[in-house]
């Protein structure tokens, strides 16, 4: 029976060949740890991180690739940017539609006495803009929104967003998790501030990767401090990026299969790739209406949001799906809470759970068709309640 992977919010599988190769190359050709030496290996792997840099940099419209740190993945880059950056007596506003990567650091912030206002959102998981310009307190410092939902996949409207943020002269902080890839983000026209995102998603990097953008000048302490490569003789952590966040050997072989990963979508087209996941959408979203009983929450228009669509079988838990779906069928998916406790319950779903299909550019039609009659047996052999 065909293994089918359809868990690729979570980490995107498979990946294409040439990041395989680019980090089989850096494993056995090269090795040395960038940064740390002046010898040719290390040469080269600096060369390596410093042109997926600016690969990335490319990608998202930044002006200066140094101001691009490496993470170790974007719950990485999102700890450092809130922590780095809010104070007791601060304000913040986020939405009720974001990862725990977001709302932990929030809740820990809260105790010592950053004040944190959440928006709620509506069933389909969109934000009103008008209730972010009236949460906005004179001490209101930070502005952060995940840019599509790892549950439902709604897109925010960044845009409209980072325009609040400038007019309001309010840092504007985006989650970039399960868009950077496959969305057009322009941190420039969208008046992004700060933005983390991993690798291992739609970037097609490995697991273990991430990155964290910080504009200029921003007022961010760094989250660690130690070993650099450069300005070795000073006690305190270097300010000049990316070294300032940067602290320790990086991944230098994830970041060479990142690097691959980004040439990867250059060569096929973003745009190409993006058209292909949204008839897979289409497809799936189109499919499971005619199923009885199964209900899919979010806007459940392939148009309006990313490859990502949850729900559930009426009556019964996640877990009681996705079992079988491994199991039986040989379905990888994701049942549960998808480490957005906020966005279960803004939907209503949090004791029960949902059940999220997620595709990628490697995924077939005839994948969705075969999920399809597999959830159409499951749903038939459930007992009603």
């Amino acid at each position: 029976m065909k293994y089918v992977y359809f868990d690729n919010a979570a980490t995107s599988w498979p990946k294409p060949p040439e990041v395989l190769q680019a980090m089989e190359h850096f494993i056995k050709e090269v090795g040395a740890s960038p940064g740390r030496a002046g010898h040719k290996r290390t040469v080269e792997a600096n060369g390596i991180v410093d042109e997926t840099r600016e690969l990335l940099a490319r990608q998202f419209n930044i002006n200066d690739h140094q101001q691009i740190s490496f993470t170790m993945n974007a719950t990485d880059g999102l700890n450092t940017a809130i922590k780095g950056i809010l104070k007791p007596g601060d304000h913040v506003i986020t939405s009720s539609m974001e990862h725990n990567s977001v709302s932990r650091p929030l809740y820990v912030l809260e105790q010592e006495g950053v004040q944190v206002t959440k928006i709620k959102c509506n069933f389909q998981g969109d934000i009103c803009l008008q209730k972010i310009e009236q949460a906005i307190k004179p001490n209101t410092k930070l502005l952060i929104i995940t840019h599509g939902s790892n549950v439902t996949g709604t897109i925010m409207p960044v845009k409209d967003i980072g325009e609040i943020a400038q007019k309001h002269n309010i840092y504007f902080l985006l989650d970039a998790s399960q868009t950077a890839g496959i969305e057009n983000i322009d941190v420039q026209k969208f008046n992004i501030n700060m933005m983390a995102f991993p690798g291992h998603k739609s970037l097609y990097g490995p697991q273990g990767t991430g990155a964290l953008y910080v504009a200029g000048g921003m007022p961010v302490h760094p989250l660690r401090q130690g070993g650099t490569g450069t300005k070795s003789d000073t006690p305190y952590q270097p300010e000049v990026l990316p070294e300032k966040f940067e602290s320790g050997t990086l991944n230098a072989l994830g970041i060479a299969g990142l690097g691959a990963g980004l040439k990867f979508i250059n060569r096929v087209g973003m745009d190409a790739i993006k058209e292909r996941e949204m008839q897979l959408t289409k497809k799936f979203l189109e499919g499971v209406k005619k199923i009885p009983n199964i209900v899919v929450h979010g806007p459940r228009n392939a148009e309006k949001q990313l490859p990502v669509v949850s729900f559930e079988i009426k009556g019964h838990k996640a877990g009681d799906v996705g079992k079988p779906l491994d199991e039986q069928y040989n379905i990888a998916c994701r049942a549960g809470l998808h480490c957005a406790p906020d966005a279960h319950h803004t939907l209503g779903t949090f004791n029960r759970k949902l059940v999220r299909f997620s595709f990628s550019y490697f995924n077939t039609p005839d994948e969705v068709e075969y999920a399809l009659r597999s959830l159409r047996e499951i749903a038939m052999d459930m007992p009603k309640n």
